[in-house]
């Protein structure tokens, strides 16, 4: 590993400065013109849909077929690491780790969200709301976009990053990753640099849609369980108090405190989903589970590929081209920590893995959630679609309302969303610090702690100017120029793979 990777670097290098006084500013000018900061970032983001929509779909789509090819051809037997190197972690701890990734608060947030707000109004026109029909519709969307697809792009992030940390023994800087089709000469650092502040500038945007949602989450479950408004001066406190907490967690560092947190996480998840499987709808969640599974891969070109071009409409938009974008985002996070727990994986390995594991968790949780959910609509004449289309924010916590001991899982599941928070902005802090300070594995706390306050400040300023809008705004438009970084990404692990692993043609030679 090079000597920038393990030391503690630059402090305040360029790539800090520059990505810093960006988010700074736009913090600033949220603050102080929240209505030209909306009107201007509505601009950008009906440009960037209208114009680049396809992009995304395309994207995405060919990351996937790029991952099973991959895994599926001769340079499936790459090793993420030297030939000799067998994994850092085994099997079922490994497992586990991506088991946790699966979950998240953009999960916990949309995991009846969704399904039920594609249940009040169809993805179709011509396919009635709030009608089995609908909800067989609803359930196999919502697994579409928490699927293969959504973690192909954290999985083509993390490959390349552990291909070129563990086996080519490079720093985990995305410009780093480029550096096979970038020449030599004068231009060269200034266009490193200039990747890596795009790089972190998607990452805070990701990162503040993520803590946005979860914080719109838990002043929606703090209304419905103990009736504190609805408002933005109380979920400004509430970034307050996150901001302090995952301050915190970073300064007793990365073992210590995210550790810590995860382990939470994952047992409070997992006995949430045991008590609504075993006391909710049993048979019907896991007759939702396997048929939303089969609509889903049934459909999965046509979801992939599908736009509105003919009859116009915003709802491919507002979702998946969202959801692809909100990923890219976050891909350089959350490729981070799986390539950091994959080493001395096969690339064979690591895409089956990365591909299977967190998605089928996804789906279990919507389908387990969202199932729920359904069941009262159609089956017990409850309103729990209205209710979330008048707020989405209150989804999980009416659907609770429906079972045993909702007081008690509604209190759990805010606090599972708050340690979900203090997690991921800890992590995304400690990697995005990384970023900043030439992939130093060791950042100063100096540096993660202005991160930490810019990315509760942004999170803070996107909801205040525009709620919901405006975190989808922040991670459509940031997410456009890390697009292309990624498709140079995929292009230069290509590249240096058929290096790596001459057809047996060349061999014969």
């Amino acid at each position: 590993m090079k000597k920038n990777s393990e030391g503690k670097g630059k402090s305040f290098n360029l790539v800090f400065i520059v990505s810093a006084s960006v988010i700074a500013v736009l913090v600033l000018f949220g603050a102080i013109a929240p209505s030209l900061f909306e009107s201007g970032a509505n601009q950008v983001f009906a440009f960037t849909t209208q114009s680049f929509g396809w992009l995304y779909l395309l994207a995405v789509f060919f990351f996937v077929l790029f991952l099973l090819f991959l895994a599926f051809s001769r340079y499936g037997k790459v090793r993420l690491g030297g030939d000799e190197e067998r994994p850092e972690y085994p099997f079922f701890t490994w497992i586990g780790m991506l088991f946790s990734a699966g979950f998240g608060v953009g999960l916990v947030f949309w995991g009846v969200a969704e399904p039920m707000s594609h249940f009040f109004i169809s993805p179709y026109a011509d396919t009635e709301p709030l009608t089995e029909e609908g909800a067989r519709l609803s359930m196999g969307y919502s697994f579409f976009h928490w699927g293969v697809s959504q973690w192909s792009v954290f999985a083509v992030v993390g490959l390349i990053i552990a291909y070129f940390q563990f086996r080519k023994k490079e720093n985990g800087l995305i410009s780093t990753t480029l550096s096979p089709i970038i020449k030599e000469g004068r231009h060269k650092k200034p266009l490193n640099q200039t990747i890596d502040i795009l790089a972190v500038i998607a990452t805070i945007m990701g990162v503040a849609t993520s803590l946005g949602l979860g914080i719109l989450q838990i002043n929606g479950g703090l209304n419905n369980v103990f009736g504190l408004p609805n408002n933005s001066t109380v979920q400004v406190v509430i970034i307050i108090i996150l901001t302090a907490l995952f301050l915190i967690s970073t300064s007793t560092g990365i073992d210590k405190g995210i550790k810590w947190l995860s382990n939470i996480n994952l047992g409070t998840a997992l006995l949430l989903m045991l008590f609504v499987f075993i006391f909710g709808p049993t048979v019907f969640i896991l007759e939702t589970f396997t048929l939303g599974l089969g609509d889903y891969l049934q459909n999965f070109i046509r979801y992939s590929l599908r736009l509105q071009p003919y009859q116009g409409g915003e709802w491919v938009t507002d979702w998946t081209i969202f959801y692809w974008a909100w990923a890219i985002a976050w891909s350089p996070f959350v490729g981070a920590f799986v390539a950091r727990v994959s080493r001395g994986r096969t690339i064979r390995e690591f895409v089956v893995g990365v591909l299977i594991i967190p998605p089928v968790i996804a789906l279990l949780w919507i389908a387990v959630f969202g199932g729920t959910a359904l069941h009262f609509d159609l089956f017990e004449g409850t309103s729990i679609a209205q209710a979330v289309n008048n707020d989405v924010t209150s989804a999980l916590f009416v659907t609770f309302d429906e079972l045993p001991l909702s007081f008690i899982l509604s209190t759990l599941s805010i606090l599972l969303i708050l340690t979900f928070l203090v997690t991921s902005a800890d992590s995304a802090t400690y990697i995005i610090s990384s970023m900043t300070t030439d992939g130093s594995l060791n950042p100063p706390l100096t540096v993660r702690i202005i991160w930490g306050v810019l990315m509760g400040a942004i999170a803070a300023v996107l909801l205040i100017a525009s709620g919901l809008e405006g975190l989808q705004t922040a991670s459509l438009i940031s997410a456009l120029p890390f697009t292309v970084i990624l498709i140079l990404m995929v292009y230069t692990l290509f590249k240096l793979l058929r290096k790596d692993v001459p057809s047996p043609k060349s061999k014969n030679k």
